[in-house]
């Protein structure tokens, strides 16, 4: 079934798209411009949408906008945005509503392998350098899910030959029914806690990225991270593993400061860690991942080529600026302790750390020790300051560590530019969302780069 096919399924039926986001904006386009009967629902007021409100009415859009936007749906068919939880559509769908997304139609419809990864961390480095390798070596490549833009508005112009690569998130994973013809888990930690039941129901959820494939499909897996490897031994595809710590049957290992891979041809070194340019022993796993990905369909020496080159994903342990010795990184994606704590790792020396959000139901305990060891001066900022502050002062290697907290984030970053000297690393990895003070993790990244480009040389 083709794109118009699937919209012609829908005509005669109600159809509801929860959420008016940037993600769901095209598939309202899309519906409204065939002629489907379509309702877009948003917790917000009518006013948060300016022009656009009366735009998609205009195009025949009824909207139900504000609190209690939920509350009677029985449309035919209703598209869940990723952010809202299944549960709250049950009613819905014990009414005979049939519930779907985006990504899942998309799915269902690309005439091209799907190439998908997901994780707790290290989803988007890992995509794009997939995504990347594929382009390098020639390919047609579409990016979407978490990246990119939405591709179901597009499916049409794919071609058999193309490659979808696609970022997941637990919450796009949720309600899925099929799984990609090549699945990436770079690992699995707490996460999202303040969204997903528990932690039982997030795991389950990465799962799905591979819980539907055949056995002709592949499943690339972390054996270091101790939830990922126990998921993997429920696939029914070929599995490789990629891991720092072992040599395994098939897939990415380290031997002698070189990335291998070994498969049914054997094995070869492919990629020197030091002809890697992004910092630190996660970035070596999320090309370990890629790597895993793509043998077979990216010839080796475009890989070394492309990694000499690539200098990362913004917002990910990004260098913003060196000003008077001092070295400024942005990591505003690191709203987990465990990426805040890959990105402590990342440097060699103890950094100055600016970290602090909205608290998502995680535990910081862990984060503690990390931060006694790998930071010399800590500026806490935002709703989530204490918490890392206690987590930081009871960790059993606590020995005085210098602690700040801010009212906001110019006075955190000039609290950091005062106490550091020549030859300082300054880095802003939260350690939680944004969403006390930002609309997403971009726009934090953004403000942060902001401030620091313009203190005075």
């Amino acid at each position: 079934m083709g794109l118009k096919e699937y919209l012609a399924s829908l005509k005669g039926k109600r159809v509801a798209v929860i959420g008016i986001g940037v993600s769901n904006t095209p598939l309202l386009e899309l519906l409204l411009g065939a002629g489907v009967d379509v309702t877009a629902c948003d917790k917000r007021p009518r006013e948060a949408f300016g022009a656009l409100a009366g735009e998609l009415e205009g195009k025949g859009c009824r909207l139900i906008l504000g609190e209690d936007y939920l509350e009677h749906l029985d449309q035919d068919v209703i598209f869940r945005t990723p952010g809202l939880h299944p549960r709250y559509l049950e009613r819905a769908r014990q009414r005979g509503s049939q519930i779907t997304s985006e990504m899942e139609v998309f799915f269902r419809l690309c005439p091209c392998p799907i190439l998908a990864v997901t994780g707790s961390d290290g989803k988007t480095t890992t995509t794009t350098i997939i995504a990347s390798l594929l382009q390098a070596a020639g390919k047609r490549v579409h990016v979407g899910g978490n990246i990119g833009h939405p591709l179901l508005a597009e499916v049409d112009t794919l071609a058999p030959g193309d490659w979808a690569v696609l970022e997941l998130s637990s919450f796009q994973l949720m309600t899925m029914r099929q799984s990609p013809h090549i699945a990436v888990l770079t690992n699995v930690a707490p996460n999202h806690l303040d969204v997903h039941t528990d932690l039982a129901e997030y795991v389950e959820a990465k799962a799905a990225i591979f819980s539907h494939q055949s056995p002709t499909d592949i499943l690339v897996c972390n054996a270091d991270n101790e939830i990922a490897r126990k998921l993997s031994e429920r696939a029914v595809g070929r599995v490789k593993y990629f891991t720092r710590k072992s040599e395994p049957a098939a897939g990415a290992f380290l031997r002698d400061g070189v990335i291998w891979l070994r498969g049914g041809a054997g094995e070869r070194p492919v990629l020197p860690l030091a002809g890697i340019r992004l910092p630190g022993v996660h970035n070596v796993e999320n090309y370990m991942a890629a790597l895993a990905a793509v043998d077979g369909l990216v010839p080796d020496e475009v890989i070394r080529s492309f990694a000499r080159d690539f200098g990362g994903v913004e917002h990910r342990i990004e260098f913003v600026r060196e000003r008077r010795g001092v070295r400024w990184y942005n990591d505003a994606i690191a709203s987990s302790p465990s990426r805040t704590t890959a990105c402590l790792r990342a440097f060699p020396e103890k950094v100055i750390l600016l970290a602090g959000g909205k608290d998502k139901g995680i535990s910081y305990d862990a984060l503690g020790p990390e931060i006694n060891a790998h930071v010399k001066h800590l500026i806490l900022c935002g709703a989530t300051a204490g918490v890392i502050r206690a987590a930081v002062e009871r960790a059993e290697n606590f020995a005085g560590l210098p602690i700040e907290e801010a009212a906001d984030w110019p006075q955190a970053v000039a609290l950091a530019d005062r106490a550091a000297a020549a030859g300082d690393v300054v880095v802003m990895s939260p350690a939680s969302t944004s969403f006390d003070m930002f609309k997403n993790f971009v726009e934090k990244g953004k403000r942060f780069k902001e401030l620091v480009n313009a203190l005075p040389e």
